[in-house]
């Protein structure tokens, strides 16, 4: 399938389930979207290597050394999330993806679109949320 026919399909719940021509659709999107962010780590590393200059004044620094940090924790976030969408595409490829790590049942097409690197379907979330609050409020 080629690139133009992936920007112009939209999987749906009509057709059979991770069909070769969804896995197809996923799999595009998860490369576009860590291509997406190997690039802006690029952009970044380039910022902050030119920023790297000596500010005289010391509220120039502070803001410099927060806008740094902010940006480096932003940066190691993306680095985990680039993790998450290796394990989607190694899912795609071994016949796991699209269905609930929890129960095995299909996450669901729109669930997937919105975030085509989730493990669970929208109701084992909720159980797995629910869980975490409660642990948490003890």
């Amino acid at each position: 399938m080629s690139s133009l026919d992936m920007l112009e399909y939209r999987p749906t719940d009509d057709e059979p389930f991770m069909n070769p021509r969804q896995r197809e659709y996923f799999r595009h999107k998860l490369e576009r979207w860590k291509e997406e962010i190997l690039r802006e780590s690029r952009e970044t590393l380039e910022s902050l290597q030119e920023e790297s200059q000596n500010h005289p004044d010391m509220a120039d620094r502070a803001s410099s050394e927060s806008d740094r940090a902010l940006e480096l924790r932003t940066r190691d976030r993306q680095r985990k999330l680039i993790a998450k969408i290796d394990a989607a595409l190694k899912r795609i490829e071994d016949g796991t993806y699209g269905y609930c790590e929890e129960t095995g049942d299909p996450i669901g097409i729109a669930r997937l679109d919105a975030r085509p690197i989730a493990t669970l379907s929208l109701e084992a979330q909720e159980s797995h949320e629910r869980r975490e609050k409660v642990y948490r409020d003890e």
